[in-house]
């Protein structure tokens, strides 16, 4: 055993990490096991401020929203307030599994009549008018209330301390600001907050956000009514009405997150559980579904077979994505097909059938591209979180609200104008998501794995090959995650560096086109925590590619 001594909040945690092997990827992170508890997220800070609260005698949820409000300061162009949530929870009280929706819905201005009006022919990617209704507040209440033993004064501390303190600057913080640096630069209040002197902050420097303290410490003392009816309220509708935005205060105040069930498919003997629509969890699903019909394990993990056949598969899971999903409220989901064994096949075929070729109609848009924080949680006594909270786009909108330190999200970019269209704008619809956490349990029902990955489109893509990697190749959620991937987008493929050792001409006459690419954030940033069957070990798996930090003691 190694400890790790981790200083929080003026205190020293004795961190103790079990490092049986080393992973056999390039990276070659330790892999991190304990046998009372784990957690895993976006930020070392924020994975160290979770595993204080389950150390002091907290649970899973409250560690989940503790470490959430550290990464609304820590990674404050990945996420924040003004941005949205989704979360998995299995209740070890209960056995059951439950879903929390912390998305926001459009406001009540946002019609098609409206963008028609400005001469607009779709809804902005960015700016004021790709804003819906911010859920992350009322989600981190929400879930305390009803599963949390802490107050959200008390889980949001760290976060307030941090912001109100500073942190340093990461090396990863530095770059994603560099690459963000002209949006930054074209809003005053992000300018102001995020640049020294006009410059990126230096790795090291320690960056506060005195605003976002300010707002923090009011959401603590208030609730969530200080966002959605007080002055926070009042500050984000002095500013849609001020820039033209689509939000009133009626559409804040009447917020609201929803409880649901997960949905779910049997993957090789487990159960895989993923987000409902309006989030593309369906299509993680219907990927793992097709996948099933061939016999990846024989092919050999990334061979030219794997990498064709998984490519293939989300060209096809994709493209029923853009046709179907969206909010249920307002148009219904044939989930019935979608996840059925039988469409499965039916896909199969044509993918058998289609050979060198490329697909009938599957030609869905999308990218890895995405920012976004992941973290997960696995307490003492069994009761397990998987949880993503984003902005979007990085910066979201690209607006940050005067005097609050809040950034607000742009998901509303991803509704549209055509009245055919199942993700046609209208007020109180939520948008489609790309948020897709998940879970993974046995055939008993109990928790097997908590995962999932930033990365926008992408995240499916992620997730399916971490899966893969330990229930086919029964790599260990370390080395899993290190392994190298692909994203694939129609018959273009990216691939990390290395992958085309044995494949890259076997892709070429498949027909595919594949470029290389350094390992990155376009891949994803995931994490996940295994309990091992035997001796209920939390094995946990963190990405390089991003910052994540695993813990587990």
């Amino acid at each position: 055993m190694t400890t790790i001594r981790v200083c929080y909040r003026h205190a020293i945690i004795a961190t103790m990490f079990a490092i049986p092997v080393m992973s056999s990827d390039a990276q070659g992170r330790p892999q991190v096991s304990g046998l009372e508890a784990a957690v895993s997220s976006d930020h070392p800070l924020a994975s160290a401020a979770g595993a204080d609260v389950l150390r002091r005698g907290g649970n899973a949820i409250d560690a989940a929203i503790t470490m959430a409000g550290v990464l609304t300061v820590t990674r404050p162009h990945m996420n924040g307030p003004g941005g949205d949530v989704f979360m998995i929870y299995y209740d070890a009280k209960t056995k059951k599994v439950y879903t929390l929706n912390g998305s926001g819905r459009a406001g009540s201005k946002a019609t098609p009549a409206f963008f028609v009006s400005r001469s607009l022919k779709e809804v902005p990617n960015s700016g004021i008018l790709s804003v819906s209704v911010p859920g992350t507040v009322q989600a981190w209440a929400d879930a305390l209330d009803r599963f949390g033993t802490i107050t959200l004064a008390k889980a949001l501390e760290p976060a307030i301390m941090y912001a109100e303190k500073g942190f340093p600057v990461t090396p990863r913080l530095a770059a994603d600001l560099r690459e963000s640096s002209r949006k930054v630069a074209a809003d005053p209040e992000l300018s102001r907050t995020f640049t020294l002197g006009g410059a990126v902050p230096a790795v090291g420097t320690s960056l506060r956000q005195a605003d976002l303290a300010k707002s923090l410490r009011a959401i603590a003392s208030v609730g969530p009514a200080a966002f959605y009816k007080g002055d926070i309220a009042r500050h984000i509708v002095a500013y849609m009405e001020k820039e033209g935005g689509l939000l009133t205060a009626d559409d804040l105040a009447r917020h609201t997150s929803t409880w649901g069930d997960p949905i779910e498919t049997s993957y090789h003997g487990l159960r895989v559980l993923a987000f409902a629509p309006p989030t593309q969890g369906a299509t993680m699903l219907q990927l793992l579904n097709i996948a099933e019909q061939f016999d990846l394990k024989a092919m050999g993990h990334n061979s030219g077979d794997y990498i064709n056949t998984l490519t293939r598969a989300s060209q096809l899971a994709y493209r029923d994505r853009d046709a179907f999903i969206a909010d249920p409220a307002f148009t219904p989901v044939p989930l019935d097909k979608l996840l059925s064994k039988s469409y499965a096949r039916e896909l199969a075929n044509q993918i058998r059938a289609a050979g060198s070729g490329g697909l009938p109609d599957a030609s869905a848009q999308h990218d890895g591209s995405g920012d976004t924080i992941y973290l997960c949680v696995v307490d003492k006594d069994g009761n397990a979180v998987s949880y993503i909270q984003s902005l979007f786009a990085a910066f979201g909108s690209g607006k940050m609200v005067p005097g609050t330190g809040i950034t607000l999200h742009n998901r509303g970019s991803l509704y549209v104008l055509d009245p055919a269209h199942p993700q046609i704008i209208a007020p109180g619809k939520r948008p489609f998501h790309t948020l897709n956490p998940a879970m993974v349990l046995n055939a008993d029902g109990s928790p097997y794995m908590v995962l999932g990955s930033p990365g926008g489109d992408g995240q499916p893509q992620t997730v399916v090959q971490v899966l893969n990697n330990m229930v086919l190749f029964g790599m260990e959620p370390q080395a899993a995650i290190e392994a190298r991937r692909l994203q694939a987008v129609g018959l273009r493929a990216s691939v990390e560096v290395g992958m085309f050792v044995d494949s890259g001409a076997a892709l070429r006459v498949r027909g595919l086109t594949m470029r290389e690419e350094q390992p990155g954030a376009a891949f994803g940033g995931a994490s996940a925590i295994v309990i091992h069957p035997a001796s209920k070990a939390r094995m946990v798996g963190s990405d390089f590619r991003r910052e994540a930090f695993g813990i587990a003691w």
